[in-house]
Formats: C-alpha cells, sequence, structure tokens
C-alpha cells in the first residue's frame, strides 16, 4: 500500500482522519513567521501537505505589529 502522505489523503481513502499521524521530519523546523501574518498561513498550509505536524514547539508566537489576514481587506 502506498504510503499516506498527508491528512487529505487519508480522508479521502477512509473518510475522517482519525488514524492520521503527521510525521516530523528534518524539514520540520520551527518558524519565526508571526502569528497571523500570510507568511505563518503559508508554512503551515505546507506543513499540512507534506503531512508535518501544524505546530512546532519552538514556532514564534509574536504578532506584534502583524495585519491579520481578514483585517481592512
Amino acid at each position: 500500500m502506498a504510503r499516506i502522505r498527508n491528512v487529505f489523503e487519508i480522508i479521502e481513502l477512509y473518510g475522517h482522519d482519525e488514524n492520521f499521524e503527521p510525521q516530523p521530519t528534518a524539514e520540520f523546523i520551527p518558524t519565526r513567521a508571526p502569528a497571523g501574518s500570510k507568511q505563518k498561513l503559508d508554512i503551515l498550509a505546507d506543513r499540512i501537505q507534506r503531512g508535518m505536524p501544524l505546530w512546532h514547539p519552538e514556532d514564534s508566537t509574536e504578532f506584534a505589529g502583524v495585519a491579520l489576514i481578514g483585517q481592512n481587506d
């Protein structure tokens, strides 16, 4: 059976994501991108597509001065 690469593939196969365990790889590194920024959202989307955990314990949680998505669009 082919390796399940991300949560989307397991949902397609089984109809749910209960059995999916994201796998950190050498590419799973923390980001300094500010919380709520477009850059951070892009990084999170990339992590999901690669089958990595969404949150790295060392990700930046700073958001001071960042225009959040949806504000003043």
